[in-house]
């Protein structure tokens, strides 16, 4: 697995450099759906990623963003988002990366069912951070260790979401969203979700919840998560699949706290007044 690690960080930081010419030099947007964009920065970045892929793992199977579809039947397959963070890239906004996750599949296992992720990448070109991950070999960060957050409480947490870009007026994420901005130290809404794992996994973020994401999105930041000592399930704590349908990603202290907090939402009951602030440095005192 080290091995697969090491060829996809080359190839991301390749795409990575490429994505960085764009940015500076600015790209032409246009729209794959009533508001998915799409640039020729993203297409660019796949079709390198590919041949890349291709020429170091030929027997390895492919299943990007933007369309490819390559070997899908082999027993390794790689989920790859060229460009996680389209519309922020587009508009200039610096939070964007490249995500490669590496799944391996038993002989046999239907299409409807997830292999094991066993390693992955999530690169941010502009900062220069590599994260990287392999099962059974922990999370890093550009070469150095990385571990999910000590904080123990959502009050004490930062944490973030995103919309789906689709049928955005149908979501209720924003209802949550205003929950858990007041039940926490805040709320952040980044644009890439690939980034969002990589931080829940370095402790930069307590917490990330979404939904309708794809498997590109998720792949390596799943097990990065894992491997961090963090814990990512569905919103009713259910194991976490690949269609990414809900996504609940934490350093696992505060899982339980978000769990129910989701349940009380969907049932809409528990959901008083939010504690003050001397209520909040009260349970704090409490807990300490």
């Amino acid at each position: 697995m080290a091995e697969l690690v090491g060829i996809a960080e080359s190839i991301a930081r390749e795409a990575g450099a490429l994505l960085r010419e764009f940015y500076h030099r600015g790209v032409a947007m246009e729209y794959k759906g009533d508001v998915d964009l799409v640039t020729e920065a993203d297409r660019a970045s796949e079709a390198l990623i590919v041949a890349r892929l291709g020429a170091a793992l030929p027997d390895h199977g492919v299943y990007g963003e933007e369309g490819t579809r390559q070997a899908l039947e082999s027993e390794f397959r790689w989920y790859i988002d060229p460009l996680d963070g389209t519309t922020n890239f587009a508009h200039g906004f610096p939070a964007f990366c490249v995500i490669l996750g590496c799944e391996r599949r038993a002989k046999g296992l239907a299409a409807t069912e997830d292999g094991e992720m066993v390693a992955g990448v999530i690169y941010d070109p502009l900062r220069d951070e590599m994260f990287s991950t392999e099962r059974g070999g922990g999370a890093k960060l550009n070469g150095k260790p990385i571990h999910a957050s000590p904080t123990k409480t959502l009050q004490e947490s930062l944490v973030a979401t995103g919309f789906p870009s689709q049928k955005r007026h149908r979501s209720p994420n924003i209802h949550f969203y205003q929950e858990f901005t007041l039940r926490s130290h805040g709320v952040r809404r980044a644009g890439s979700a690939g980034l969002d794992l990589a931080y829940v996994a370095c402790g930069r973020l307590e917490g990330f919840w979404e939904f309708k994401l794809n498997p590109w999105d998720t792949s390596a930041g799943s097990l990065m998560v894992e491997e961090a000592g963090g814990k990512i399930t569905h919103f009713d704590g259910g194991k976490f699949t690949l269609d990414s349908r809900e996504v609940l990603a934490t350093n696992g202290l505060i899982h339980g706290e978000m769990l129910q907090l989701f349940e009380d939402m969907f049932a809409g009951k528990n959901l008083g007044s939010i504690p003050t602030p001397a209520e909040f440095a009260a349970r704090r005192a409490a807990a300490e």
